[in-house]
């Protein structure tokens, strides 16, 4: 027999388990039904983030001990810095505000956007710890809307908490705006700093999966940020190299924006810089959590 008449091998490669059951089944007489419409693929994106963003946001209003300690924090620190640090009021650069209270107000605003910011992160581990995200990878769900609604609800949230800062320093310790439209807008700039910033905290979250680096790490950033900055001092009555280290802080850019919309001073550049670095750190933190998120199981 010629080796052009023998059986040809079975590749196992080819095996197509789904056509031989398809060919087993019409062969004893079984027709399949027939597909009438369309096949549901899920629903939209904007659809998805909305259903999560709203699941985050009733988790997070549901225990009022947890909301009431979490809108009293900012309160009781901007009581204590404003107390305790009074004297610089006198000081060249804050005399202007009439107040040290008028200078560090819009600095405890942009410190409320970034530990809102850093809880992103800490929000995301949570639920992929408790399963939820692995149940959303069996269903017709975009990945993308996991760490969208993630921030989104994480913004609303942030909205909440400064909306109450402001209203119990105006009330309570004497803040003094000269008017409420300018304290909307630092308000706004505020939550779109805290969304830009959480997104490099979600895709630091999506780099390592342990909470106890995760905390480390965000407190490692948070802190030298905001002690570098122009937050509690002016920056020319800073040493000479922070003033260097204070210029190039982005977090600077953002709390003199926030100083100027919220007292009726001169914006500058720094709202343009602060505007620029928020969309960079979004794209960047952004693109780096989606592609860490898909490649995790």
């Amino acid at each position: 027999m010629s080796r052009h008449a023998l059986p040809a091998r079975h590749d196992p490669r080819s095996y197509d388990p789904e056509a031989t059951v398809t060919l087993y089944l019409r062969h004893n007489g079984y027709q399949p039904p027939q597909r009438q419409g369309p096949q549901w693929t899920g629903t939209r994106l904007s659809t998805q983030v909305a259903v999560l963003a709203g699941r985050s946001l009733r988790a997070a209003f549901s225990d009022y001990r947890l909301v009431f300690f979490g809108l009293l924090q900012p309160i009781v620190l901007l009581l204590l810095f404003s107390q305790v640090f009074s004297a610089l009021g006198t000081l060249p650069g804050v005399a202007e505000y009439q107040s040290y209270l008028n200078f560090l107000m819009p600095a405890t605003m942009v410190n409320i956007a970034l530990a809102t910011a850093m809880s992103s992160g800490v929000g995301l581990l949570a639920e992929v710890y408790t399963g939820f995200v692995g149940r959303l990878r069996a269903m017709p769900v975009n990945l993308l809307a996991v760490l969208m609604a993630r921030t989104v609800s994480d913004a609303v949230r942030l909205a909440v908490q400064l909306a109450v800062a402001v209203l119990a320093a105006v009330y309570l310790l004497d803040f003094q705006p000269p008017n409420a439209m300018g304290t909307i807008a630092a308000m706004l700039l505020c939550v779109v700093f805290g969304w830009g910033l959480s997104w490099i905290f979600v895709a630091l979250a999506t780099w390592q999966h342990k909470p106890e680096i995760m905390h480390a790490a965000s407190f490692v950033v948070m802190f030298p940020l905001m002690f570098s900055s122009s937050a509690y001092m002016p920056v020319n009555s800073m040493p000479g190299w922070l003033q260097a280290v204070s210029k190039a802080n982005p977090v600077t850019y953002a709390i003199d924006a926030t100083r100027a919309l919220a007292l009726g001073k001169p914006v500058g550049s720094a709202l343009a810089m602060a505007v620029l670095l928020i969309a960079g750190a979004a794209l960047l933190g952004g693109a780096i959590s989606a592609r860490n998120f898909r490649r995790t199981r």
